[in-house]
């Protein structure tokens, strides 16, 4: 059962955290051993663009045994406030994890993050230090990808036959039709159908298009090495292996970082989390277990 918590983000913008399990009572079990009532560690989850604090939810749940496990919805997705159109940059996002972290009582938190996700919690990293004791990059590149990239993300969402009749249709265009999509993928329609509400007319997303466009066009244009280097806290770089963040530049990020790590989630693709949950777990637990504590 998960818990809403709301945040106050930059701006004034009304954010929606999303806590999945109770807290771990310190000294519960053997991982809790000797750990003062405030040492219970947290953890910060936060989704790629498009997505939502829901798509977390099975690390959500597994991180809870041992942490505080809390997933943010970001502006302009889920629940979160959808401010208008000058309010989605690089900065606001960063600030809106930074007020989740210390609101939350978090810090040292340990940021995951996926896609843009990724990005803002290694900004953040990058920023305040003093706030971040670990940091998991999941499918997320440190490259610009520039202005073909943009228009091709455009075209993209003009192409949605929106509004859609059912989430049957949803799953359908999303995991077979959309042409986007190389071969049929249950979970990629999964994903799609967890950001749609119903209107009036059918179903359509929760976000609009055009902020999330926004979005993208504050980060897509520049590299992002420089603020990676920056990063002083352990790192892991997590690939899905048919993702869009190839192997090439993914060891590339591990040399830049001061304590990278690198791992890959075989027969994964870009929603390597979402779509092979175990195999993910697998992935990233020999970091979490290396990862002190203090």
């Amino acid at each position: 059962m998960a818990r809403r918590i709301d945040v106050t983000g930059a701006g004034g913008v009304r954010l929606a955290a999303w806590e999945f399990a109770d807290p771990p009572k310190p000294g519960a079990g053997p991982d809790a051993e000797g750990e003062a009532e405030s040492g219970v560690p947290g953890v910060l989850l936060l989704h790629g663009l498009m997505g939502r604090a829901s798509h977390w939810a099975p690390t959500a749940r597994w991180l809870a045994g041992r942490h505080r496990a809390v997933a943010l919805d970001q502006r302009g997705h889920g629940q979160s406030e959808k401010p208008p159109r000058a309010a989605y940059t690089r900065e606001a996002y960063v600030e809106d994890a930074e007020a989740a972290v210390e609101q939350l009582g978090l810090a040292p938190v340990l940021l995951i993050g996926h896609a843009m996700g990724a990005l803002t919690a290694w900004q953040l990293a990058a920023k305040r230090p003093d706030l971040v004791r670990g940091l998991i990059v999941c499918d997320m590149r440190a490259s610009a990808l520039g202005a073909a990239s943009q228009r091709e993300w455009a075209d993209w969402f003009r192409s949605w036959p929106v509004p859609f009749a059912s989430l049957a249709d949803v799953r359908k265009w999303f995991g077979e039709d959309d042409p986007w999509v190389e071969r049929p993928s249950p979970a990629r329609g999964a994903f799609y159908a967890e950001v749609m509400h119903e209107c009036e007319d059918g179903w359509r997303p929760v976000f609009d298009p055009e902020q999330m466009l926004s979005s993208r066009e504050t980060w897509v244009y520049d590299a992002h090495w420089e603020e990676l280097a920056q990063v002083r806290c352990p790192t892991l770089v997590v690939r899905g292996v048919d993702g869009e963040l190839g192997r090439a530049e993914a060891q590339e990020m591990v040399r830049v970082l001061p304590l990278g790590e690198y791992a890959e989630v075989p027969d994964a693709g870009h929603l390597a989390h979402y779509d092979l949950p175990e195999a993910w777990r697998a992935a990233v637990s020999p970091f979490l277990d290396g990862l002190p504590r203090d």
